[in-house]
C-alpha cells in the first residue's frame, strides 16, 4: 500500500499555541499571488482604540475556537463570533477585533483572496 500521506506537509491549527501569548500571533499557512491562509490566536487581544483594519482583498474568517467581538465601522451593534461562526468581510470593510476572550484562546482561519 503507498501511502502518500508521508510526502504531505500535515499540521494541526489547534497545536503549538505558546504558553505566553503578549501580542496575537499569526502564522501564514499558504500563500500565493490569489490566496493566502493564516491562522491567528488571540488571548485577550483586541485592536487599538481607533485603529481599523482596511483590507484591499476580501476575507473569510472562522473562529474555530474560543470567543471574539468584531466592531464594524458604520455600525452601531457588534458581532459576537463563537466556535464555528464565519462571515465574509469584503475588501474595503472597515472593520476591528473588539474584545476577545482572555482565559481561552481563540482561533480563527482567515483566507484573504
Amino acid at each position: 500500500m503507498n501511502d502518500s500521506r508521508k510526502m504531505l506537509d500535515v499540521g494541526n491549527i489547534l497545536a503549538d499555541t505558546p504558553a505566553q501569548l503578549p501580542e496575537e500571533l499569526t502564522t501564514a499557512l499558504l500563500q500565493n499571488d490569489k490566496v493566502q491562509i493564516q491562522r491567528i490566536v488571540s488571548r485577550g487581544h483586541a485592536s487599538r482604540e481607533g485603529e481599523w483594519y482596511d483590507q484591499a482583498q476580501d476575507e473569510w474568517v472562522i473562529l474555530l475556537r474560543g470567543k471574539a467581538v468584531l466592531e464594524f465601522a458604520g455600525q452601531t451593534a457588534l458581532t459576537t463570533l463563537v466556535e464555528g461562526d464565519y462571515l465574509l468581510i469584503p475588501a474595503h470593510c472597515r472593520h476591528r477585533v473588539h474584545w476577545t476572550d482572555p482565559d481561552i484562546d481563540s482561533i480563527w482561519l482567515a483566507v484573504h483572496f
